[in-house]
């Protein structure tokens, strides 16, 4: 945990709906209980982390979650103009910013919008900041599902090589070096024990190394079921077959099957991911409706304990 902590930035992606806010929020209270004043930045406007606090919105503004812990969304036009404004001033950045031309040229270039989104993430990491705002230990960034993710992750590489030259070659160089530097930024791939999001993770490992030589520093696998039952139990329950006379019984030996079988699935799934990662750790599947701060505070003490 100290190892991953340490970093100045961490980027958690994976499939659509595997949970990323969930561990994204569990790691930055483990973050601030270690006494590090921590920022989880959601980018694509997704608004997950304001529900996940009970919040009422974030929006561009560093708001507070919990003590020593920091969250806010990162809007692409706002990260653009904000960009604009520091390279050509105020006035004349907003006129660019608001210019039909510029509108169009941000619309069809390549990775302009990721540029911006990643280079206020990487802004907000630094320990000198340009723009007003707290200066924190270590950055969050709640990721978009895994193939957008890493086309983020590679944006100042593919808007650097078409500015060739000038300050926005330079930054993008510079935000490029930061984030391939295992030294400053980790990447954290979520995923469900299931087919596809076991698939995907596998997929974003091999693509993340061949095109931004980066390697995935934790994987972590998120809602798993419990075992309840051995193989003992289970026969023991389906030989009964309904023979007690009571339907209530019944159904309720048919929801402990079916959720046996349910685990017993995520279990094949979690084998076949260790075959490629072994060190994947596991988070359990909370039976709550909705997750609170209690939730994930006990989620945070289980990565402490996993990440160890």
């Amino acid at each position: 945990m100290p190892a991953l902590l340490d970093k100045s930035l961490i980027v958690v992606t994976g499939k659509g709906g595997v949970g990323k806010t969930t561990v994204a929020a569990a790691l930055g209270l483990a973050a601030a209980r270690a006494g590090k004043r921590t920022m989880i930045a959601e980018v694509a406007q997704q608004e997950r982390l304001s529900r996940a606090f009970r919040r009422e919105g974030l929006g561009y503004s560093e708001a507070q979650l919990a003590p020593n812990l920091f969250g806010m969304s990162v809007h692409p036009e706002r990260a653009l103009k904000e960009y604009l404004g520091q390279q050509v001033g105020g006035t004349l950045g907003s006129l660019l910013f608001n210019n039909r031309v510029f509108e169009y040229f941000a619309a069809a270039a390549p990775g302009v919008r990721e540029l911006a989104t990643i280079g206020k993430v990487w802004e907000l990491a630094q320990p000198e900041r340009r723009s007003p705002g707290n200066r924190y230990d270590l950055v969050i960034m709640d990721a978009p599902a895994s193939g957008h993710g890493l086309g983020m992750l590679r944006s100042p590489r593919t808007f650097g090589d078409i500015a060739r030259v000038g300050p926005i070659r330079r930054r993008a160089d510079i935000i490029h070096g930061f984030l391939g530097d295992s030294r400053s930024t980790g990447v954290v791939a979520v995923a469900l024990p299931q087919e596809m999001p076991v698939n995907e993770t596998l997929e974003f490992r091999v693509k993340l190394q061949r095109e931004m030589g980066m390697d995935t520093h934790a994987v972590i696998v998120n809602s798993l079921l419990p075992e309840r039952f051995g193989a003992d139990e289970t026969e023991r329950i389906e030989a009964v077959n309904g023979g007690h006379g009571a339907p209530e019984v019944a159904a309720a030996l048919r929801a402990a099957l079916s959720e046996h079988r349910r685990a017993r699935g995520q279990r094949a799934q979690l084998r076949r991911l260790k075959k490629e990662v072994p060190d994947a750790i596991t988070l359990p599947y909370l039976f709550e409706p909705e997750l609170g701060l209690a939730e994930f505070e006990r989620l945070s003490g289980e990565l402490e304990r996993k990440l160890a």
